[in-house]
């Protein structure tokens, strides 16, 4: 399955187009890190991990999930 990564420092998003619903949660919730007009349409960096790991966890499709990044 196709999947796309954007990291932000302890945390990296992680997008599974094909699961999107299109329900708009991540952008109601975060329209400083999601923007479906812009590409890439997620920029992580626009908000602190904590705040991405609530969003996320709010997906209904579970479309958007996240991996804690460790230090090599």
């Amino acid at each position: 399955m196709e999947t796309h990564e954007y990291p932000n420092g302890s945390i990296t998003v992680i997008w599974q187009p094909q699961k999107c619903i299109h329900s708009g949660v991540c952008v109601k919730l975060l329209p400083k890190v999601y923007n479906p007009k812009d590409r890439p349409w997620i920029k992580a960096e626009n908000a602190a991990p904590e705040e991405l790991k609530n969003q996320i966890d709010q997906c209904p499709s579970g479309a958007l999930s996240y991996k804690f990044n460790t230090k090599q």
